[in-house]
């Protein structure tokens, strides 16, 4: 039987256009599911639209949309990323979609059944910009510090609660037990600590008078399901839960990519919603820092917002793709500037790559020789590989530098130019091989590139290469 394999991105809100956070998040998925499709897995990589809660119903209302149009126009714009930036996910699921509606009311309905559910007055301070309540140590200067321009809202209303408290020991349990649950290493600690500190079980609906944009609850007309109670569903529901159980069994438990900011409704909420409702806890979670545009955080005040559409206009897909790899997921923050980017682009894809393909084919046309295909080392080094299943992308990456700058060291010193006949051909052989092991192992993260420079060296007879990244000026 085959082996099966699931990995899943957030599910972006959609009300603003995507911005490079979430296109290191979805790129970052697509090159796992892509290695673990090559490495002959069943894969089902989803992604998709969040669609609910207060601020997309805010933000409709100042746009003066209908809040379905106004939630179609912001989900095409990420159904669109899939061209742009060559996705190969199988699952796109909006949480607007029918099927999706009824798996969170069975959902709702299950967590219910267990006891977990009640209803209750309460006030709160509210971010609208986090859709989520906040404790007076989460603010600074009375302020979220995620979303400063957002003013804290107090709610006093009646609502239901999810009983999250009641899970914190069999949460500290889940981490113990698995000490790769989250990754990088200190976000577990993270999320230990806080579940330690112990937990308050939070509002899970919102009076359908106030706001009506919402899943309907089962049984209950005057409420509608609280945003994150809803979306986090999708990563069962996209998979067939609860009507196609053969195919949800085949394919749970999840790994789920996550900016730092959705830790605790990742690696805590979910993981006590999954428990009330009977299904085992995810896979593992992978945590994304966030990226800074020259030390600052990305803001439409501060014009400073970089899009995936801008990043491809400079440097195409797979420019895009490797730059923002380049960075490393999973692990601190990052910083960049248009800059930074132009720099590596050039040095490690121009002068790197590019030149190393266009130098060999230059030489082997000149040669006039017919050399072997199909001369990738498929024995390529296991660090990367071993990077690769652990998801140290970057990692990864670098073994794949490494090989491109000792294969230009190889040429410097054999110097090929200077020979001829035999002698020339296996040092020509010899980097053809090395260029033919860099695209195969290219193949998750530039798959464009990669497939080009297979097709052009994989033959007998070998003619010059177009620049595979032209410079880009200075």
């Amino acid at each position: 039987m085959t082996e099966t394999f699931y990995i899943t991105t957030t599910l972006p809100y959609v009300n603003a256009d995507p911005h490079i956070g979430f296109a290191l998040e979805i790129i970052a998925a697509d090159v796992i599911a892509r290695y673990q499709k090559l490495s002959g897995k069943e894969v089902i990589f989803n992604t998709g639209t969040d669609e609910h809660g207060q601020k997309i119903y805010q933000k409709a209302l100042e746009s003066e949309k209908n809040i379905h149009d106004y939630v179609n126009f912001y989900a095409e714009k990420f159904s669109n990323l899939k061209e742009i930036l060559n996705l190969d996910y199988t699952n796109f699921i909006r949480t607007t979609d029918q099927n999706h509606i009824e798996a969170a009311q069975v959902f709702w309905s299950k967590c219910q059944k267990n006891g977990d559910i009640y209803k209750k007055m309460y006030t709160i301070s509210y971010c609208v910009g986090c859709e989520l309540e906040k404790n007076v140590s989460d603010l600074v200067d009375g302020k979220c510090p995620l979303h400063p321009t957002e003013k804290i809202e107090l709610i006093e209303e009646e609502n239901y609660f999810f009983k999250f408290s009641k899970y914190q020991n069999e949460l500290l349990n889940l981490y113990e037990l698995n000490k790769e649950f989250v990754k990088p290493e200190g976000k577990l600690s993270e999320i230990s600590s806080f579940v330690s500190g112990g937990l308050k079980d939070f509002s899970i609906s919102r009076l359908k008078e106030k706001m009506s944009w919402g899943v309907p609850i089962p049984n209950d007309d005057k409420h509608v399901m609280y945003v994150w109670f809803d979306a986090l569903v999708n990563y069962v529901s996209t998979i067939g839960w609860p009507k196609n159980i053969n195919n949800f069994n085949k394919f749970w438990p999840v790994i789920q990519i996550a900016g730092k900011d959705n830790l605790r409704q990742q690696a805590a909420m979910w993981q006590a919603m999954l428990i009330s409702a009977g299904i085992s806890n995810s896979k593992q979670i992978l945590i994304n820092g966030f990226i800074n545009v020259e030390g600052q955080k990305m803001s439409k005040s501060l014009g400073n917002v970089i899009s995936p559409s801008e990043m491809f206009n400079r440097y195409g897909t797979d420019g895009t793709r490797y730059l923002l790899m380049n960075l490393g997921p999973f692990g601190s923050d990052m910083d960049v500037s248009w800059d930074k980017f132009d720099s590596t682009f050039n040095s490690a894809l121009s002068n790197g790559l590019g030149n190393l393909c266009s130098r060999v084919a230059k030489m082997c046309e000149q040669s006039n020789e017919k050399f072997n295909i199909n001369s990738a080392n498929p024995q390529f080094s296991s660090v990367f590989h071993e990077s690769m299943n652990n998801f140290d992308l970057k990692n990864a990456l670098n073994q794949i530098n490494d090989l491109i700058s000792n294969t230009d060291k190889y040429l410097s010193d054999t110097q090929p130019w200077t020979k001829s006949g035999n002698e020339q051909k296996e040092i020509l052989q010899n980097a053809i091989s090395n260029i033919l092991t860099i695209a195969s192992n290219l193949q998750s993260f530039t798959p464009l590139t990669a497939k080009k420079i297979n097709d052009h060296f994989n033959q007998e007879k070998i003619s010059s290469i177009k620049p595979l990244f032209p410079r880009l000026p200075k």
